[in-house]
C-alpha cells in the first residue's frame, strides 16, 4: 500500500485519481483508519488553513496513520504554489518517519506551472502577477520559490540549482522543473531514505518510474448516475466566472448570496432556508441547479470564508431535503467543508475526469457522487 498526506480534499482526490490512473485502488480517509482494502491511501489533514504547530501535528500523526496501516512508501502531497504550511508539514513527516533528507517538487508543467531560475511561473507569467496573488489566504506577492516558503526549523533548505542533485542529511531540496520530461527525471532518481513530497505530477512521475500498478479500477468504475445535479462554487475565482457565466447563457438556474453579506451584514437562518427553496423549486424544471458565491473577490480572508461557507450551508440544506445523485464541489476549502457538515469520513476515488478533478463516492453512506476540484482548475468542457 502507498500512503499520501494532502492538505486539503482536492489534493487527496487529486492523487487517489492519479493512482486510479495506474490501476489502484485509492480511498481518502479524512477520519478514522483506511478499510484495508485499497492500494493507495490519501489521508486528507485538512490543515491548509491551520497554524504551522496544529499542521505539523496532522501531518505527523497522518504519517504515523498511514505507517501503522502497512504503507510501504509515503508521499507529502503540498499545494502547487506552495500555500499552506508546506516547510512545517514536510519537516514533520519528516521527523515521524525517522528521515533527514527531502526532496520537494511542486512544479506541474503539465497545467503551466514551472519553476526555473529558483522563480514561479504560471502559464509564463511570474505568479506574483496572476490571480494568485490576490488569494486572500496565501497571497502569492513575489516569484522567488524561496521566499514563498517559510524557513524551516530543523533542517535546511535550499534551490537544486539545476544541478538536480538530491539532498544532503539534514536538507530539504526544491527542485525546479520547467517541463514534464524534467520532473520525470527527477522521479527517476528517488532513493531510499528521502521523503518524496510535492505536486501532482511529480507524484504520477514517481508510480510511473516504480512502474506501480494493482488492481484494474479505473475499467470498473461506473457512468455517471443520471439524474440531478448540484454545483457548489464556493470560490470567485476566473474559472468560476467563466462557467457561471456559460451556464446563464445556457439558461440554468444560478443562485448566489445577497451582495449585502460581502460587507458583513448577518446571513440568518430564514434568510438561508429561502435560498435553499430556491434551489429545492429550481430542481423542478431542471436538472443541474448552480450554487455560487457570486460577489465580487474579497481580500479580507474571514469574509471570504464565511462567503464560502454560506454556500455549503445552502448546500447542505437542499442535499438533505432531496435526492441528488451527482454533487460537484469547487475548491478545497469548499469542498472538505461540505463533506464535514455531511458526515463523510471515507471516499472511495472512482474516476477521473480531469486532472485535478476526480468522482468520489461516499463509502458506507448515501448513493451520491461527489466531483470536487481545485478552484483554479477549470470544469472538463463535458460539463460546460
Amino acid at each position: 500500500m502507498i500512503g499520501v498526506i494532502a492538505d486539503d480534499l482536492t489534493g487527496a482526490a487529486e492523487l487517489g485519481a492519479i493512482g486510479l490512473r495506474h490501476g489502484l485502488r485509492a480511498e481518502i480517509v479524512r477520519r478514522g483508519k483506511p478499510s484495508g482494502k485499497a492500494d493507495l491511501v490519501c489521508v486528507d489533514t485538512d490543515s491548509r488553513s491551520c497554524d504551522p504547530h496544529e499542521a505539523a501535528k496532522r501531518a505527523a500523526a497522518a504519517a504515523k496513520l498511514l505507517r501503522a496501516a502497512g504503507a510501504q512508501w509515503i508521499y507529502k502531497k503540498v499545494d502547487s504554489v506552495l500555500r499552506g504550511q508546506v516547510t512545517a508539514e514536510v519537516e514533520a513527516v519528516m521527523e515521524q518517519l525517522q528521515l533527514n533528507r527531502a526532496l520537494l517538487l511542486p512544479a506541474n508543467p503539465s497545467l503551466g506551472r514551472v519553476i526555473r531560475d529558483g522563480q514561479y511561473f504560471v502559464r509564463g507569467k511570474p505568479i506574483h502577477k496572476t490571480e494568485f496573488a490576490r488569494d486572500p489566504e496565501y497571497p502569492r506577492r513575489v516569484p522567488q520559490v524561496l521566499r514563498l516558503l517559510k524557513l524551516p526549523e530543523t533542517f535546511a533548505i535550499r534551490m537544486s540549482n539545476g544541478d538536480r542533485s538530491l539532498a544532503a542529511a539534514g536538507t530539504i531540496v526544491v527542485g525546479e522543473a520547467a517541463t514534464s520530461e524534467e520532473v520525470r527525471e527527477w522521479a527517476s532518481r528517488r532513493e531510499t531514505g528521502l521523503l518524496t513530497a510535492g505536486g501532482s505530477e511529480f507524484f504520477g512521475a514517481l508510480l510511473a518510474a516504480e512502474n506501480i500498478s494493482a488492481t484494474d479500477g479505473e475499467k470498473k468504475s461506473p457512468e455517471p448516475a443520471p439524474g440531478r445535479e448540484l454545483f457548489v462554487c464556493g470560490t470567485s475565482t476566473e474559472s468560476v466566472r467563466k462557467f457561471v457565466t456559460s451556464a446563464r447563457r445556457r439558461k440554468q438556474p444560478v443562485i448566489s448570496l445577497p451582495v449585502e453579506l460581502a460587507w458583513g451584514a448577518e446571513f440568518s437562518a430564514d434568510a438561508q432556508e429561502a435560498i435553499a427553496q430556491r434551489a429545492v423549486t429550481a430542481f423542478e424544471t431542471n436538472s443541474r441547479v448552480i450554487l455560487n458565491v457570486g460577489l465580487p473577490p474579497v481580500r479580507d480572508l474571514v469574509v471570504a470564508r464565511r462567503l464560502s461557507d454560506y454556500v455549503v450551508q445552502i448546500a447542505e440544506r437542499v442535499l438533505r431535503r432531496m435526492q441528488i445523485p451527482n454533487v460537484f464541489a469547487e475548491g478545497g476549502a469548499t469542498s472538505a467543508e461540505l463533506v464535514r457538515r455531511m458526515g463523510w469520513a471515507r471516499l472511495t476515488v472512482l474516476r477521473e475526469l480531469a486532472p485535478g478533478v476526480a468522482t468520489l463516492a461516499v463509502a458506507d453512506g448515501p448513493a451520491i457522487l461527489l466531483t470536487i476540484k481545485p478552484g483554479t482548475y477549470a470544469w472538463p468542457a463535458k460539463w460546460t
